[in-house]
């Protein structure tokens, strides 16, 4: 029976130190995680309740310095937080070792090759697309996110570019219907907009509350994407 509570206390004080150190991640104090590996090496490799790891919740809560912290800490970097961080040559030896790897999901829902749009590792994303990666794959999740709509919220306008390049589909839909031109508009992103037209974005594509990329311009005073889609798209 001691034995049995001795265990318990354990696995309860290890329960809270990984707490802990995610908050502290999330919260983007150094310090903390510093302290916390010190102590703990062996947490660059936790994972949080989602089965997230800590680079990965790092960069989710724009800390790359953590994340590069930690990988540099030793935590053990897979094919996504290899695409995510850029590590080309980690994730190239993960790609010749293991092919079907440019299709893996994350147990978030994305794939390698969207977390590269997302976090703007061109080089990484280039290697995905070479090995085979879809483009058009969008998460498993409830966003639906292709690598396309990935790029363009993060406005990674040469990603996008080399994307549709490999046969993305500029009209893809997330949820809500939320295709790459709605989210270009709404972002004012003029460069991309033209990209998207140019490759065929439909200007007359509707969320699911109706809206076409001219009126989420114009709801969040995009005046410049606005005209330049009514210019363009004859709006």
């Amino acid at each position: 029976m001691a034995d049995d509570a001795d265990q318990a206390s354990q696995a309860n004080q290890a329960d809270e130190a990984r707490a802990a150190f995610f908050r502290a991640i999330r919260a983007g104090d150094r310090a903390q995680v510093e302290r916390s590996l010190a102590a703990q090496p062996a947490l660059s490799a936790a994972r949080d309740a989602q089965g997230v790891s800590a680079p990965l919740v790092a960069l989710y809560h724009g800390e790359p310095a953590i994340a590069t912290l930690l990988a540099e800490a030793g935590a053990p970097l897979d094919v996504f937080e290899a695409a995510a961080l850029g590590r080309v040559e980690r994730l190239g030896a993960l790609l010749a070792a293991d092919p079907a790897l440019a299709h893996a999901v994350a147990p978030d829902g994305f794939s390698p090759l969207g977390l590269a749009a997302f976090f703007g590792q061109a080089e990484a994303a280039h290697r995905l697309l070479e090995a085979g990666a879809d483009p058009n794959r969008a998460s498993q999740n409830a966003m639906r996110v292709a690598p396309l709509h990935s790029a363009v919220a993060a406005q990674r306008l040469a990603i996008s570019e080399e994307l549709l390049r490999h046969g993305a589909d500029v009209n893809a839909a997330q949820a809500d219907d939320f295709t790459p031109l709605h989210e270009a508009a709404q972002n004012g992103q003029l460069a991309m907009i033209e990209l998207l037209l140019a490759h065929g974005a439909d200007p007359t594509a509707r969320k699911s509350d109706g809206q076409t990329p001219l009126d989420v311009a114009e709801a969040h005073g995009q005046t410049a994407a606005a005209e330049l889609l009514r210019r363009l798209a004859g709006g």
